[in-house]
C-alpha cells in the first residue's frame, strides 16, 4: 500500500499546535515565537514531512485545477442522458469550484478502457462511484494527487468520500413499490463491485425476507448498458411473469426493462411497476415516466469540492462528508393514477 505523505495537520499533530500555527512557520507568514518554531521544524524533520505545491498553490491564491471523472463505462455513463449524473454533478462542482478559486476540468466517460487522465496538470480529482480496486484511483494516487470520492469506495479505509446514502436510497425505492400494491419484486443492479450496489443488495436481501418475497436478483455487465437489461428483464419476465415490480438502480438498467415490459405487452405500471435510482434525463423522457430518487446531486458536489479543496490543502482530518437525504420522486411508472 503506498504510504500517504504527511500533511500540514499531521505536523500540528505532533507539534501539539494548530495548522495555521504550522503554517505561519513554514511560511514565515506571522511571528511565532521561538519554542514554538523550533516545535514546528523538529515535528516537520521527525515525519519528514515536505511542502506540497499543490497545497501551496491554493493558500498562495494561484489557480488550481481539479478534474471529475466516473468510472462507469461509456455504456451508462453517456449515451442518451448525456452524460446525465455526471454533467449534474460536474455543473454543480464547477460552480463550488469556481467560488473557491479553483477551476474544474470534467473527464468524460470514454470507450477505451482508461481515461486520459495522466495527461492533464491537476492538483487533485473527484471520482464518481469508484469501483473497489479502481484503477483511475489507484493510477492518481501513485501520482500522489488527492482524490476524493463521490459514493463510498469499497474496501477503501481512509479513501475520503461523500456519502451518497445508498442504503437509505434502496429502502425509500423497495418500500414505495410495496407501498403502491407490488408483492414480487426483481432487483436490477450492476454486477461490478459499487458501494451503491453492494449496499442495495444488502437491503434487498432484508426487505425480501421481511415480506417473504422470493429472491429475483439480475446482476448485470454495465459496459452493455441498456440492451443488457433489455436482455435480461425479456427472460425474467417470460420465467416469473408474477413478478409486478422491478426496481433498477442505473437508469439505463431501468430503460431497458421499460422495452422488455412493452414488447411483452406487460402494462406500467398496471401489470408491472418500475422504479430508478437517478432522476435524470432517462427518467423524465420515458414512456411512461419513471418514478425515481432526488439525490440532491447540487449539495453533493458541493460538499465533495469542500472536502477535496481541505484534503489538498491538508487542513482536515474528517475525511468523509455526508449528503442530504434522498427524497422520492413518485411518477406514472409506479403509480396506479387511475385507481
Amino acid at each position: 500500500m503506498l504510504k500517504r505523505r504527511p500533511r500540514i495537520v499531521d505536523v500540528a499533530k505532533a507539534a501539539g499546535v494548530s495548522p495555521a500555527t504550522v503554517s505561519n512557520v513554514l511560511n514565515r507568514s506571522r511571528h511565532v515565537d521561538d519554542a514554538t518554531r523550533e516545535k514546528v521544524l523538529g515535528a516537520v524533520a521527525r515525519l519528514g514531512y515536505t511542502p506540497d505545491v499543490r497545497a501551496q498553490r491554493l493558500r498562495t491564491g494561484r489557480a488550481a485545477t481539479i478534474a471529475i471523472l466516473s468510472s462507469m463505462p461509456f455504456a451508462v455513463a453517456a449515451g442518451p442522458s448525456r452524460l446525465g449524473f455526471l454533467m449534474e454533478v460536474a455543473a454543480a462542482a464547477a460552480t463550488v469550484a469556481l467560488e473557491r478559486g479553483v477551476a474544474l476540468v470534467l473527464v468524460p466517460p470514454v470507450e477505451a478502457d482508461r481515461a486520459p487522465i495522466e495527461q492533464l496538470d491537476v492538483s487533485g480529482v473527484l471520482v464518481v462511484e469508484p469501483l473497489a480496486d479502481d484503477p483511475e484511483v489507484a493510477r492518481l494516487r501513485a501520482r500522489g494527487i488527492p482524490v476524493v470520492s463521490i459514493g463510498r469506495q469499497p474496501d477503501a479505509p481512509g479513501q475520503p468520500f461523500v456519502d451518497l446514502q445508498s442504503t437509505l436510497t434502496a429502502q425509500l425505492m423497495l418500500d414505495h413499490l410495496r407501498e403502491c400494491g407490488s408483492r414480487r419484486t426483481a432487483l436490477v443492479i450492476g454486477a461490478q463491485p459499487r458501494n451503491s450496489y453492494r449496499e442495495t443488495e444488502a437491503v434487498y436481501e432484508t426487505f425480501i425476507r421481511r415480506h417473504r418475497m422470493p429472491k429475483r436478483l439480475l446482476q448485470l455487465d454495465e459496459s452493455a448498458g441498456m440492451a443488457a437489461a433489455h436482455a435480461a428483464c425479456l427472460r425474467l419476465l417470460m420465467e416469473d411473469p408474477e413478478i409486478d415490480a422491478l426496481c433498477a438502480p442505473v437508469d439505463a438498467f431501468a430503460t431497458g426493462a421499460l422495452q422488455a415490459a412493452h414488447e411483452l405487452g406487460r402494462k406500467v405500471p398496471d401489470d408491472l411497476r418500475i422504479i430508478t435510482r437517478y432522476d435524470g434525463l432517462r427518467a423524465r423522457e420515458s414512456r411512461p415516466q419513471l418514478s425515481a430518487v432526488n439525490l440532491h446531486l447540487d449539495a453533493v458536489a458541493a460538499a465533495a469540492v469542500h472536502l477535496l479543496i481541505d484534503v489538498m490543502a491538508g487542513t482536515t482530518t474528517d475525511l468523509s462528508r455526508v449528503g442530504p437525504a434522498p427524497t422520492l420522486i413518485a411518477r406514472e411508472s409506479s403509480l396506479l393514477l387511475h385507481a
